[in-house]
């Protein structure tokens, strides 16, 4: 659904974006991850058509984008990192506004508009947009973002200011738009809500995409020396013994707690051999991949 080769944009002489080539299928919700800076709202803005690439091409359900940017616009959403109104008009009226630039007629228009503000929870709401709260003026963005029912779906940064429930409504949402079959890309730097909402995930450093795929697939990539290892962590009441088993790559032990790489989950035969020598396990669990710490050793590197 979302293609792009080789796509780059310099400036001044600098790569924004570098040689980018990915794909992304219909009904994925893909988090665009990175620093800022990174070349995620640039990559967005040539995607949505509102900027073109120095080279290379991206494509949007088989539409190329540059050569056919008004077309593209017709079946995409987009809510800006900076979303934008006019202050003087109702959240209805800038819907309304925005609803004329598609092929809907006043009935379709009005029903459409009511469907969404209900979604946003900002129906009923009359006073003027200048008025709102970064909040509300976020939802009214992603209501605006779906007023075309697009078949894909581009959110820059779009829980950055909101408040918890805010956020939960948000997960509800974009659980709502996968269920639908629609294709939604999220550039966030925020880490652990992307893990929330997205099953795949591309990371972008310094305009190069240096790992695409699950948190995992992810995690693998960017901490290669422990490739498809099992990471457990075991606490006994007793200071620990050594702890023997053919599947264990290595252990480090401190007191009565140990961290052990195996080839496999070994937690059952680990917690046999142990009760056997009279020892009580107090805990004992797999750790998963720390994906917000292997993507800051990324970013610093």
């Amino acid at each position: 659904m979302i293609r792009t080769e080789h796509l780059t944009k310099d400036y001044n002489g600098s790569h924004a974006v570098d040689d980018l080539s990915m794909e992304i299928d219909q009904g994925e919700v893909f988090g665009f991850l990175g620093p800022n800076g990174a070349g995620k709202s640039t990559t967005i803005l040539m995607l949505v058509g509102m900027i073109e690439p120095t080279a290379g091409q991206c494509y949007i359900d088989g539409i190329e984008v540059a050569r056919n940017p008004l077309k593209v616009k017709d079946i995409i959403g987009y809510l800006p990192e900076d979303v934008g109104f006019y202050g003087n008009m109702t959240a209805e009226q800038n819907l309304d506004y925005y609803a004329r630039f598609y092929p809907m007629d006043a009935a379709e228009r009005t029903q459409r508009i009511r469907d969404l503000l209900d979604l946003v929870h900002l129906d009923g709401v009359t006073q003027k947009v200048g008025e709102y709260s970064r909040g509300m003026k976020q939802r009214l963005g992603l209501a605006q973002a779906l007023i075309n029912d697009p078949k894909v779906i581009f959110l820059d940064e779009p829980t950055a200011n909101l408040d918890p429930e805010g956020v939960r409504e948000y997960r509800d949402l974009i659980a709502r738009l996968s269920d639908e079959g629609k294709t939604v890309m999220i550039s966030s730097h925020i880490l652990s809500e992307v893990r929330v909402v997205c099953r795949t995930v591309g990371l972008l450093v310094k305009g190069r995409l240096i790992a695409k795929g699950t948190i995992e697939d992810v995690a693998r990539v960017l901490d290669p020396a422990d490739g498809d290892l099992v990471r457990i962590v075991l606490e006994t009441e007793e200071p620990l013994p050594a702890i023997v088993d053919p599947a264990i790559v290595s252990v480090e032990t401190d007191g009565n707690r140990a961290t052990i790489l195996a080839k496999s989950d070994i937690r059952s035969r680990i917690v046999t051999s142990l009760s056997g020598q009279g020892l009580h396990v107090r805990e004992i669990s797999v750790r998963t991949p720390d994906i917000e710490g292997l993507f800051m050793s990324i970013y610093r590197r």
